[in-house]
């Protein structure tokens, strides 16, 4: 007899649908699976047999084959499980004829006939109701995640046994019903705050234009200057996330494996920070099935790397890319995936290894060599990536010991927005959301220069022997601090002020 199931597996950050196909004939008794199965896909005959058993089904003894198509394409994971078991039951006549039409079924088995959660459920239930289908049942596991996808009834199971009586009708249930996103969201609270750092005006007013128009910065001092301190803030004063931003990033958490399951939706910015040990692969991602990378998880986030100079040449090479295109593509001998990276890259440094050079109070006691080798770590083309480059001198111990408290970030935050949302009126037909996105004809649109403007830049750009990408970074600064300014041109103080900010390392 012949059975057909309907499961889903993952293809980078979208699903592919599987017919699971399964056919149970007179033979030696056998259990084969066939169409590009993985190891975990191939050990599921083992787990299902046993949760067949323990369900209160009889396995059947002929010879059994599952083929899992379109069989050009390679399944991985454990999340077949579920429709492989139905499909045995079904063919071998225990449940009698059943409905399952539109309907997806996606968990890992346990050996007890309990029905597992699966990674990527997000991205798999976006896909199941981008093809049509109108149901899936998952494991209550994946209960907080698919809470959030309107549009396809989702139905939780938390065995086997309980999933054969759903559909034979033995046993009611109701679908998910959605939850509120912007409930969570109205509650998000930060440990790290504006208002607890002192002094460092400069550096304050430099992030609040950075997250403005989502630039990359980076903050050069001394050890104990604020540097880490401020970089954390940074989530504090950037904008809510939409519902279409939180499912994006959460797609991805979900396909790494790093989702709560309290929460099961992503709702606070990321902020990313690897260690200066990391590989390439861990940043960009890899592995044999190209998984995403760090730079991937902070999608719609922070990305932050402290100490610059301290990672490898090739890591911070590989931030090139992504920093242009905001994609990053992850090609492996197994796979090729492009995953977003539209992040905010921020960056901190020592002036020199000791990180005393330029300080009124101490001494450095490094070679003009040495200052030299530890800045070139960081290479030209992506320095010219970097909008904004500030120095962050050492706090004054009369700041240290004030009792006036410095602007919250709830404050910073609702400037913030202001100037987003003019970006998002004025980048609606172009399929960008911000300043720090636009492209040449982006700039030539939005950011005419007038005569003085242009003068006082073409004099900064001969001096400075600038090149055509730091010209165009420059203008897009001065185009966030207009915005700021809620002014519709770029006036010649917004041109200054956005120069101010280019310093050199």
């Amino acid at each position: 007899m012949l059975a057909k199931t309907i499961g889903f597996v993952l293809d980078g950050l979208d699903g592919c649908a599987v017919d699971v196909e399964v056919d149970t004939n007179n033979g030696l008794p056998s259990f084969d699976i066939v169409g590009l199965p993985d190891a975990a896909v191939k050990e599921s005959k083992e787990r299902v047999r046993s949760a067949v058993k323990n369900s209160g089904k009889e396995f059947p003894h002929h010879k059994i084959t599952v083929n899992l198509a379109p069989a050009d394409v390679k399944k991985e994971g454990a999340g077949l499980d579920l429709p492989i078991a139905l499909g045995v039951i079904i063919a071998s006549g225990q449940l009698g004829f059943v409905e399952l039409r539109d309907t997806v079924f996606i968990g890992e088995l346990s050996l007890d006939g309990g029905v597992r959660g699966v990674n990527g459920v997000l991205p798999l239930l976006i896909s199941a109701k981008a093809r049509g289908y109108k149901r899936a049942i998952i494991s209550d596991e994946n209960r907080k995640e698919a809470e959030y996808i309107a549009g396809i009834d989702v139905f939780t199971v938390k065995k086997l046994s309980e999933t054969c009586d759903f559909l034979t009708g033995k046993l009611e249930k109701q679908p998910l019903s959605t939850a509120d996103y912007y409930v969570k969201t109205d509650d998000v609270e930060y440990d790290n705050d504006l208002k607890f750092v002192k002094g460092q005006a400069f550096a304050r007013r430099a992030l609040e234009i950075a997250v403005s128009g989502n630039h990359n910065i980076i903050l050069i001092g001394p050890p104990g200057s604020g540097k880490s301190m401020l970089a954390k803030c940074v989530p504090s004063i950037m904008p809510t996330m939409s519902f279409q931003e939180s499912l994006e990033t959460t797609k991805i958490h979900s396909v790494a494996g790093l989702l709560s399951k309290d929460d099961g939706i992503v709702f606070r910015r990321p902020f990313i920070t690897p260690h200066h040990t990391a590989s390439n692969a861990s940043l960009i991602g890899g592995g044999q099935s190209a998984k995403p990378g760090m730079i991937s998880l902070a999608h719609n986030g922070v990305l932050y790397l402290d100490e610059m100079p301290e990672y490898s040449r090739a890591l911070l090479e590989s931030l090139r890319q992504p920093l242009e295109d905001r994609v990053i593509t992850v090609t492996r001998v197994k796979a090729s995936v492009k995953y977003p990276a539209s992040f905010m890259l921020i960056g901190s440094m020592n002036p020199c290894p000791c990180g005393n050079f330029g300080s009124k109070t101490a001494v450095c006691t490094c070679s003009a060599a040495q200052i030299e080798k530890y800045k070139a770590k960081i290479s030209g083309p992506l320095l010219d990536r970097i909008d904004i480059r500030i120095n962050v001198g050492n706090v004054e111990y009369s700041d240290l010991i004030s009792k006036e408290g410095g602007e919250s970030s709830k404050s910073v935050r609702e400037r913030v927005n202001r100037a987003r949302a003019l970006q998002r009126e004025r980048f609606c037909g172009d399929n960008i959301h911000t300043n720090a996105e636009m492209g040449e004809k982006h700039i030539l649109k939005y950011c005419a220069l007038s005569a003085e403007c242009e003068g006082l830049l073409k004099n900064y750009y001969e001096a400075f022997n600038l090149s055509a990408r730091a010209r165009s970074r420059i203008i897009k600064v001065a185009r966030t601090i207009a915005d700021m300014a809620e002014s519709p041109d770029i006036l010649p103080e917004h041109l200054l002020e956005a120069v101010s900010y280019r310093g050199s390392i």
